[in-house]
């Protein structure tokens, strides 16, 4: 199976890029996990709405030129679908024996995902009913993705 985890931003702090190369090395056993990232767009403090709908839009161009054609795009919304642990590796498992060799997981920048991502979404997906920096969303992420392999073979994992 190829992972895609595409997100809005660089991830500036080391805390946040190291968690995510731990969880990336680990992953390498399971599937192919590729991280890729567009450039994000500056906020002014009190923009306007149509200039966040702007902002939000010119995002979305960058993350829709980077999706492949065939993938199962996932993006991370809070009012996406919830799964437990077991539900999510489950989701996974069955996207890879229905014949799905690329899923894509889509992080939005700090104004969220554009209408156009939403669209292309083959399913919306959420973590929780809270507000996470996008770069932390990106090792939780990494870590159920992770959590979700070791469920799928039967390994050990801390509960």
């Amino acid at each position: 199976m190829r992972i895609t985890i595409l997100c809005v931003g660089k991830i500036k702090e080391s805390f946040y890029r190291d968690a995510v190369s731990e969880y990336a090395k680990r992953l390498s056993r399971y599937c192919r996990l590729e991280i890729v990232e567009v450039a994000d767009e500056k906020t002014p403090d009190k923009a306007s709405a149509a200039l966040e709908e702007q902002i939000r839009e010119r995002e979305a161009d960058r993350l829709l030129s980077r999706l492949e054609e065939g993938a199962y795009v996932c993006t991370l919304e809070i009012q996406g679908k919830r799964y437990t642990s077991e539900g999510f590796a489950q989701a996974i498992n069955q996207a890879g024996l229905g014949g799905q060799s690329h899923i894509a997981f889509v992080i939005g920048g700090s104004l969220g995902l554009h209408e156009k991502v939403r669209k292309r979404a083959n399913q919306a997906i959420s973590f929780s009913d809270m507000t996470f920096p996008h770069q932390l969303m990106r090792v939780i992420l990494c870590e159920q993705i992770y959590r979700a392999y070791r469920i799928i073979n039967g390994e050990p994992y801390h509960k």
